[in-house]
Formats: structure tokens, C-alpha cells, sequence
């Protein structure tokens, strides 16, 4: 972290001159330019004075906190076709998905196509049929899951995806954590 340089942004977009900082934590004018500067470090008890000047705490200070991306275009998104299980495409509508609580997938099953066999977790898992419809395979019990219809389940037993019809289906999975 430039601590010069943002204690400089901190003070420019107040409006404040360096001698004008200076004065609000008495303090001298060049020394305010040699640590925006980097040229000298300010004590913890000196910076704690500057950012109270400044109106903001050391805690929102040194926080990395960036602007997330929160919109994604189909640009941003991964897809990756899979012939022989899919029969169909993966598409990961959320770049590094991974690092988040939760990833969404719209995953397209061809004719006979099956998702990935998952294992039991301790996580939840959220699907809305899109298109065409599904069977829902968890152990023993298959259930059919049409378009405009949901399923939501805490994968107990091993599960997965088959499709159901003669044409693809669609599916918007969600799991959380990913498992994708």
C-alpha cells in the first residue's frame, strides 16, 4: 500500500492544501509533503491524527477494499463443451465463482446427456429448469423436474442431472459452497 499517495488522494478530494493539513494537526507543511511524498513515515499516533483530520478511521484506511464486479457479460463467462457425459455445455456465468459462497452455472444437457456425478456434502444445491426437463438422480430416487420447475436439496447421497427428453434441456444450478 502507497500510504503517501493516498493519504494525498484522502486530502485533494477534501479540498485541503498540505499547509492547511498541517495547521488541522499541527504539524509542519513539508513534513505533510515528505509523507505524501514516502520520503518519511508518520508515527502511528501521527497518522491516527492526519486520517482523524482527514475523517476517516485507520481501520477504513488500510482496508484493500475494492469496487466487486457485480455484472457480468457474456464476455465474462466460461464455457466448456463436453461431448461425451454433457452432451452439452457448462457455462460458468460467474468469473472465479470459486472464491465466492455460491456458483452459478447454466449447464445444457443434450439428448441422454448427464451432469457430473457429486459426491455427499455438506452444502446446498439450487436448480430452475429452463428448458426442456431432467430427472434428478439422488442414490436410488429419480425425480423428474420439468421446465419452470425447481429443485433444492442438501446432497446427502451421491447426485446428478439426467436429461429427460429428446431435445436439450437447460438448467440454472447453483451450489454453495461451488463444487462446479
Amino acid at each position: 500500500m502507497d500510504i503517501g499517495l493516498k493519504l494525498r488522494q484522502l486530502r485533494q478530494q477534501r479540498g485541503l492544501t498540505q499547509e492547511e493539513l498541517a495547521d488541522r494537526c499541527e504539524l509542519s507543511k513539508g513534513f505533510i509533503s515528505q509523507v505524501e511524498r514516502n520520503l518519511a513515515s508518520p508515527s502511528i499516533a501521527t497518522l491516527t491524527d492526519l486520517l482523524e483530520c482527514l475523517g476517516v478511521s485507520l481501520a477504513a484506511f488500510f482496508s484493500e477494499k475494492t469496487d466487486e464486479k457485480t455484472v457480468f457479460a457474456p464476455e465474462d463467462m466460461f464455457e466448456k463443451a463436453d461431448e461425451e457425459t454433457l452432451r452439452g455445455t457448462v457455462t460458468w456465468l460467474v468469473p472465479d465463482a470459486q472464491k465466492n459462497e455460491m456458483e452459478p452455472i447454466l449447464l445444457t444437457l443434450g439428448p441422454g446427456g448427464e451432469s457430473w456425478r457429486y459426491p455427499p456434502s455438506e452444502g446446498e444445491e439450487f436448480g430452475y429448469v429452463l428448458s426442456g426437463s431432467v430427472f434428478l438422480i439422488r442414490g436410488a430416487d429419480k425425480t423428474r423436474v420439468k421446465a419452470g420447475c425447481s429443485f433444492c436439496l442438501h446432497p446427502r447421497e451421491e447426485h446428478y442431472l439426467k436429461n429427460a427428453g429428446k431435445s436439450a434441456a437447460k438448467i440454472l444450478w447453483v451450489s454453495t459452497p461451488p463444487s462446479f
